[in-house]
């Protein structure tokens, strides 16, 4: 496993990360500590978790994921561990969560690290990220940019101001962005800068083969800024394991869940994921180590997000970190994304 700085003196987080959603839906409280001791025994220092988790998001389970993060916490020595999880904003049905919530302000956003620090029996939270922006700005796929959508939010500054009150309390060690544009990431970098702020050191947003954007504007930040990608969803909720070509009914999230991943159900998706699916049998790979390799090899990646259902997946996503794409299994990729772009973004 490699290790790389999380911002610019930061602490050295493992490549992979492990990622939760699935703690308390469909994990038990056993079977996520079953996952979290195998991952550390792999290497992995690096857990992100949600207060909205599990996912798909339910009143009847909020919350669950960190709780189950936290009885395995409790268990170990908490400096060995690099802990992330989000505060949730506005534009989302979580009624559970605050009432909305209605703003990332003060008030909302204090309440949820106090909720996050007892329910993960932590004194401190290693990264706290916004999970999506305030203001008015396209979620999850959704296309396009609205400008009729704007809407009164907590400004940038405003929300800066209430995570320093945190990191000098001690309870917040560094702050990140979640599901965000380029706008958004630099007007963050500018507003810390003028009002000497907390500066945010990652930005945790989808990549994966179908779905590149982070390429055309992020990129070129993580070079500048030094703040770094948290890639997750590189497996594109199961679609590049290539279940779904075999079988469109396959057991997965998409299947169970009514609603779920409606990202990854556009015109293309098919077309670009059976081409990705030759060119790896064509190099004696799976689709998902073509998939998982080409994530953890890309320079502007600090740490890849991945998630499991069970120790089979997880250890196969592992292995995948051993997967070395040759210069022409490179350019293949490129031929094909040249020619399908981003059926998912």
């Amino acid at each position: 496993m490699a290790y790389r700085p999380l911002g610019e003196g930061g602490p050295q987080v493992s490549a992979i990360c492990l990622g939760t959603m699935t703690f308390g839906q469909q994990n038990s409280e056993a079977e996520a500590h079953d996952q979290l001791d195998f991952a550390v025994e792999r290497g992995i220092n690096f857990i992100d978790t949600a207060e909205m988790y599990p996912v798909p998001a339910r009143a009847e389970t909020s919350g669950e994921t960190e709780r189950f993060v936290g009885s395995w916490l409790a268990r170990q020595l908490r400096e060995k561990f690099v802990i992330a999880t989000k505060v949730a904003g506005p534009a989302r049905s979580l009624e559970w969560i605050r009432g909305g919530p209605p703003a990332l302000d003060r008030a909302n956003i204090r309440a949820a690290v106090e909720g996050s620090l007892r329910r993960l029996r932590t004194d401190y939270i290693d990264l706290y990220q916004l999970h999506w922006p305030a203001r008015n700005q396209p979620l999850f796929g959704q296309m396009p940019f609205d400008p009729a959508r704007e809407r009164e939010c907590t400004s940038i500054r405003a929300q800066l101001e209430v995570l320093a009150e945190l990191v000098a309390e001690g309870k917040v060690r560094r702050v990140g962005l979640s599901n965000e544009q380029p706008w958004g990431v630099m007007s963050f970098l500018h507003e810390a800068k003028a009002f000497d702020l907390p500066r945010v050191v990652s930005i945790q947003n989808a990549y994966n083969l179908l779905n590149r954007v982070y390429e055309y504007g992020l990129s070129e930040i993580t070079l500048r800024e030094n703040v770094g990608l948290l890639a997750y969803s590189p497996l594109a909720f199961g679609h590049l394991t290539g279940k779904y070509l075999a079988d469109p009914a396959a057991p997965g999230r998409i299947n169970a869940f009514d609603n779920f991943g409606v990202r990854y159900a556009k015109p293309g998706v098919s077309q670009a994921t059976t081409r990705y699916a030759e060119l790896a049998r064509s190099r004696g790979l799976s689709l998902t180590q073509l998939a998982l390799g080409w994530v953890y090899s890309r320079w502007f990646v600090t740490s890849t997000i991945i998630g499991a259902t069970s120790l089979a997946q997880l250890g196969e996503n592992l292995d995948a970190w051993d997967v070395q794409l040759d210069e022409e299994t490179v350019a293949a990729i490129e031929q094909i994304h040249l020619e399908h772009g981003n059926p998912a973004p």
